[in-house]
C-alpha cells in the first residue's frame, strides 16, 4: 500500500469516526442518551448497523468518544483563557470563569465529563488512554498558570505547596458550585442567584491563594 493510498484511507476512517460521534451528540441531544439506540445514531450518521460496530463496541464506547471531545473543547477554552491575562493569579480567574462559559454554553460536553471517571472503567487501552491523557492535559494547564503566579508574585508561596494539587481543589470546587446551581434550577427554582454564586465562589477561590 502506498503511502498516499494509506493517508487517504486513514483521513476517510478518521472522517467516518467524527461523523458517528456527530450522529450521536444530535441523538443524544434530541432523544436523550439512555433512549437513544445504536440503530438511531447509525441511522443518522447514514452507515449501516455493522459498519458502526467496526468503530465502536457499543454505545457506552461512543459515550467516551464524545467525552475525549468535551475534553479537547474544554482544554482549549482553558488555554484561550489563559492568553487573556499577563499574570498568574488572573489566568486562574480566567480559566475558572471560562469554566463556568464552557457549562452554560457547552452543557452536554459539562454532563459528559462529569460522569468520564466511571465511565473510564469500561474503556479499552485506547480511549482510557485518551481520557487519561486530555484529563492530565486540562490540570496542567491549570498548574501552569498557579506556577507562573507563584514566580510572578500574585500567588502565595506560603500557601501553595503543590500546584497540581491545588489545581484539582479549584476546579473540584468550581465544579461542585455549578453543579449546586444546575440541582437548584433543575429544581424549578427560577430565582437561585447562580450566577451571582458562581461569581463570589471564584472571587473566594482567588482570593484564597492570591499573594
Amino acid at each position: 500500500m502506498t503511502d498516499t493510498l494509506k493517508t487517504r484511507r486513514e483521513r476517510e476512517k478518521q472522517a467516518r469516526y467524527d461523523a458517528i460521534l456527530d450522529a450521536a451528540e444530535l441523538v443524544f441531544s434530541e432523544k436523550g442518551y439512555e433512549r437513544t439506540s445504536m440503530d438511531d445514531i447509525a441511522r443518522t450518521a447514514s452507515l449501516s448497523r455493522a459498519l458502526l460496530y467496526v468503530y465502536f463496541k457499543d454505545k457506552a464506547a461512543i459515550q467516551r468518544g464524545i467525552m475525549v471531545r468535551a475534553g479537547h473543547s474544554l482544554f482549549r477554552r482553558f488555554e484561550e483563557a489563559r492568553q487573556t491575562a499577563d499574570n498568574g493569579l488572573d489566568q486562574v480567574r480566567a480559566i475558572g470563569e471560562s469554566y463556568y462559559r464552557f457549562y452554560l454554553e457547552e452543557s452536554d460536553y459539562f454532563s459528559a465529563l462529569t460522569t468520564a471517571s466511571t465511565a473510564m472503567a469500561d474503556a479499552d487501552e485506547n480511549q482510557a488512554e485518551a481520557m487519561l491523557c486530555s484529563e492530565s492535559d486540562l490540570m496542567e494547564l491549570m498548574a501552569g498558570a498557579i506556577e507562573q503566579g507563584l514566580e510572578d508574585g500574585t500567588i502565595n508561596r506560603e500557601r501553595i505547596t503543590n500546584p497540581l494539587q491545588t489545581a484539582l481543589y479549584l476546579r473540584g470546587a468550581l465544579h461542585g458550585v455549578i453543579l449546586l446551581c444546575q440541582s437548584e434550577m433543575g429544581e424549578g427554582n427560577p430565582d437561585f442567584p447562580a450566577e451571582q454564586l458562581i461569581r463570589h465562589t471564584i472571587d473566594m477561590l482567588t482570593s484564597s491563594i492570591s499573594a
